[in-house]
């Protein structure tokens, strides 16, 4: 009789925190047999702390494992999405219809580019394979249409050659650097180069967005590069303090988000000036985009890069479905196909922060957004 001091079972806390004592020194044989039924079903329930330890690791790594097959999966809406353009531009070369050509914006094309270029960049330092992987068909597949246009004289050469050496060198470093066969001092020099153009380009791009409500001018393109050449010199030479040194490290790839960010925007601006332009959309590649960049979500909210989640996959998320609902206000599309698409996205993105909150042990899926944004735990 002193092995127990009441009939009734222990308090769960007590019975979580000492697992051993009451498996050897209970005798569930004293018990009543109702109360004998509840205690063996409350034991069962018990775990030990390294238990709960060891299976919190491995759903961490399950939904670890399964984000990264997502991100490498966006790989094949992407490349569906590219490979007709191509095949197109390749068909009216053989026609000799190099009037087609002249109709794909290379400056466009172009920004697009700089933009994977960029993240790849970003992306091969942090070592996240499969979104490297999507940079780099990305910058292959635009590289392609670009190599079209200047055959038939669509971009100017000088330009084609500045962009073709940029890509290869890019290519050729990225790839070294993730395999880490760089000398440090290179990559820095090529990160220095990233910084200038992202920070060149990105007002360059906003400005132009709004010609001809604004004058076309070059000047805040050539301002921006002053700057940046200037906070580059300042960093190198050790003239400022550590945290700003830091925020110079990360305007190439936040430029490269803003950017992307960018892109609906001048989108819907252009739909707004002309609406007709809306028709020449196709359904079915804005669903690939959105697919593709779908994809990408559950991996950034994953490994908390703000970065990668506001940008290339939010952002551009954001623009598929807002050309969508446009197409939808001018009847281009059926209520069934926006609609279904709309409780799909939701559903998915649902999903996501789901199970990012059971991954990490959370109670609530804004902690995983809390922990984004503010990067606290």
């Amino acid at each position: 009789m002193a092995s127990y001091a009441s009939p009734l079972p222990l308090p769960t806390f007590f019975a979580v925190s000492t697992p051993v004592l009451i498996s050897s020194n209970i005798s569930l044989k004293l018990y009543p047999s109702p109360l004998k039924r509840l205690f063996v079903r409350r034991r069962r329930r018990l775990k030990t702390p390294a238990a709960c330890s060891a299976e919190a690791a491995s759903k961490l790594e399950q939904w670890d494992s399964m984000t990264a097959r997502f991100a490498g999966a966006s790989n094949i809406p992407f490349l569906l999405i590219q490979i007709p353009q191509i095949l197109l531009n390749q068909r009216n070369l053989v026609s000799n219809n190099s009037a087609a050509l002249f109709a794909v914006p290379w400056l466009g094309m172009l920004t697009g580019l700089l933009g994977n270029l960029t993240l790849l960049s970003y992306f091969a330092k942090k070592k996240e394979k499969e979104a490297i992987l999507v940079q780099t068909l990305g910058v292959i597949s635009i590289y392609i249409v670009i190599v079209q246009l200047a055959v038939v004289g669509a971009m100017p050469l000088p330009q084609f050659m500045a962009t073709s050496a940029a890509v290869v060198t890019g290519l050729v470093l990225n790839f070294m650097n993730y395999n880490g066969w760089l000398i440090q001092w290179v990559w820095q020099r090529w990160e220095d180069f990233v910084t200038i153009v992202g920070i060149s380009v990105l007002p360059q791009v906003m400005w132009s967005t709004f010609v001809p409500f604004i004058p076309n001018s070059i000047f805040p393109g050539v301002v921006s590069c002053c700057l940046a050449v200037l906070f580059i010199i300042l960093t190198r030479t050790g003239k400022l303090s550590k945290k700003a040194e830091r925020f110079v490290g990360s305007l190439s790839g936040w430029t490269a988000t803003l950017l992307f960010m960018w892109m609906p925007v001048a989108q819907m601006w252009t739909n707004y000036l002309n609406p007709d332009n809306i028709k020449g959309l196709a359904a079915l590649t804005l669903l690939l985009g959105m697919i593709g960049n779908g994809l990408m979500i559950p991996r950034a909210l994953f490994i908390r890069d703000l970065m990668w989640f506001t940008g290339a996959s939010w952002a551009s998320l954001l623009q598929g479905w807002g050309n969508l609902a446009w197409m939808y206000c001018l009847k281009s599309i059926s209520k069934e196909f926006f609609w279904a698409a709309t409780v799909v996205l939701l559903i998915w993105l649902g999903m996501a922060a789901r199970q990012d909150r059971i991954a990490y042990g959370y109670n609530s899926p804004f902690q995983s957004i809390k922990e984004l944004f503010f990067g606290t735990r």
